[in-house]
């Protein structure tokens, strides 16, 4: 029963960050005064599918020790998250105001695919 509890929890907060992470988005393509909103709005995705997957802070800890050993990835999970994670500090390291559409369209990108994600395993429950 307490495990049903925590898959509720966990569920609940992944829902929780995706949604934010859209409604943000949807700010900043439509409002450019919003556009401070996009980096927080990727990690928010990112964050959604950590809790989707299982403990964020235990995942989050995978992925940096796996970019920082820059081994081979075999599992194709843990390349995704390390190739978003890549994309995630690509976009923290553009000039904003200089690639203003690229980074909604990537960003844009990196939110839908985590929705597909999230959803995907939610309705694996």
């Amino acid at each position: 029963m307490k495990k049903l509890l925590v898959d509720e929890y966990r569920k609940s907060w992944a829902l929780r960050y995706l949604r934010e992470a859209i409604n943000e988005i949807n700010m900043a393509k439509r409002n450019s005064r919003a556009f401070d909103l996009i980096l927080d709005a990727v990690r928010k995705a990112q964050t959604a599918i950590y809790y989707s997957l299982g403990e964020p802070a235990f995942i989050e800890r995978i992925v940096e020790e796996t970019l920082e050993r820059s081994l081979p990835i075999e599992s194709p999970i843990l390349r995704f998250l390390v190739e978003m994670e890549k994309s995630i500090k690509w976009l923290e390291s553009m000039e904003i105001s200089s690639r203003s559409d690229l980074i909604i369209k990537e960003s844009d990108k990196i939110v839908s695919i985590a929705s597909k994600i999230v959803n995907l395993l939610m309705s694996e429950d």
